[in-house]
């Protein structure tokens, strides 16, 4: 089988899908913007292309995020007319089209079965617009209009789509009714065979070695914004340093933005909420508040095998890998009892819960854990066989992935729509 993967940032959540394609014989090729020169990287043939175009000045803010993806998708569109012309015609195509690369690439290959990673349908619900109201847009009149827009290029692959997979039951329920039955449910996996428990882990952190001994809190976002949770955290800070004070808080992720809108006046998230609680933390106990930033695999899952506890907030919104990372590490977990983590996690068996903005609640949950050893003990090893049991990565969700891959070939073909 011939196979074009389409990923931005490739190889994203093909990282491991993509070499065992091509470890099963077939003949696999990605486009992306990534790299500057062509590559092979195992197995797979790694094929650049440039982003052409600009974003017009002025135009309407509900326009413009569709402006770039349509920029991406002829940019795309290019690069697979020239593959095409070098004689390569996929059977299929595996795409994530959240950036809208692959909107016209059924229009180059029509007879292609177009499989998508459907990560999430923007939805107008208070679950998703209004959950927060702290950041809630002012225009609350008119985000239902704003979001329908934004959904504009999840319906044009719609209309293209031969197969989707979500990772979550969550993220696939966002989608509507006409997507539903093409969507199949598998998570991307964890390679539980390296994320596992380690008594003898250390982490170095400002001059410390810290170890399982240590009473270690850690929280992670790939950004520190409040899609994540991080202000409902920052804003617990100074009442867990005054009721643990022996505790060190650990804490990954970048100073940038994923997920929701930017801090204002040019600042960072993670700053805006330093500065509103610093004047409640001693500068004694704030030694005892590490920043890791972004760091290398190695680094947090060190981090991950020391924690005594671990903290992870989200909204309504994607599951975070490293909810299931720290399961699998055996972390004892205090986790936003929000809809996608009630998929992954159960109360009082593989970890704890509690509401996302109540941080009286989460002091408590989390000094409660701190204090018994065995309830610690007994989550952790309850969270682990959960990930192991239905998430690991080469017995479960990989196999999974492959065979929808298989079964997206003998599928008939969509072709594009007037």
């Amino acid at each position: 089988m011939k196979i074009l993967l389409i990923h931005q940032n490739f190889p994203g959540q093909y990282k491991h899908l993509a070499p065992e394609l091509a470890r099963l014989g077939h003949q696999v090729v990605a486009l992306t913007p990534k790299v500057k020169k062509v590559a092979q990287w195992n197995g797979v043939t790694v094929l650049p292309y440039v982003i052409k175009g600009g974003s017009t000045k002025g135009i309407h803010p509900w326009v413009s995020d569709f402006e770039t993806k349509i920029l991406r998708a002829t940019s795309c569109y290019g690069a697979a007319m020239a593959l095409k012309n070098q004689g390569f015609t996929p059977d299929v195509i595996l795409a994530h089209h959240g950036w809208g690369e692959s909107m016209f690439l059924k229009d180059v290959w029509p007879t292609a079965r177009l499989g998508l990673y459907c990560e999430l349908y923007h939805l107008t619900t208070r679950e998703f617009v209004g959950f927060d109201p702290e950041f809630a847009s002012g225009q609350s009149a008119t985000d239902p209009l704003r979001i329908r827009m934004k959904n504009l290029n999840n319906r044009l692959h719609e209309e293209v789509m031969d197969a989707g997979i979500s990772p979550t039951r969550f993220q696939a329920s966002t989608f509507p009714d006409s997507w539903q039955d093409r969507l199949t449910v598998a998570h991307d996996g964890i390679n539980t065979d390296l994320v596992v428990p380690n008594p003898a882990a250390r982490l170095e952190v400002d001059g410390m070695v810290f170890s399982r001994e240590d009473e270690v809190i850690t929280f992670i976002n790939r950004n520190l914004e409040p899609y994540r949770g991080y202000h409902i955290f920052m804003r617990a800070l100074p009442e867990i340093l005054k009721r643990r004070p022996n505790a060190h808080v650990t804490m990954i992720g970048g100073d940038e933005v994923s997920y929701g809108a930017k801090a204002p006046d040019g600042k960072s998230w993670k700053q805006i909420f330093i500065d509103e609680v610093k004047d409640r933390i001693s500068a004694e106990d704030w030694k005892r508040v590490h920043y890791l930033g972004r760091v290398p695999y190695e680094r947090f899952l060190a981090m991950m095998q020391v924690s005594r506890a671990h903290v992870y907030l989200t909204y309504p919104f994607v599951l975070s890998w490293s909810l299931l990372e720290a399961m699998s590490a055996e972390c004892a977990i205090v986790a936003s009892g929000t809809t996608p983590v009630r998929e992954a996690l159960t109360e009082g068996e593989t970890g704890m819960m509690v509401d996302f903005f109540d941080r009286e609640g989460l002091v408590d949950k989390l000094c409660a854990l701190l204090d018994d050893p065995e309830l610690r003990a007994r989550l952790g090893r309850n969270a682990r066989r959960h990930v192991v049991e239905n998430y690991d990565l080469r017995k479960i969700c990989l196999p999974q992935h492959v065979d929808w891959v298989h079964k997206l070939e003998t599928l008939e073909a969509r072709p594009p729509r007037d």
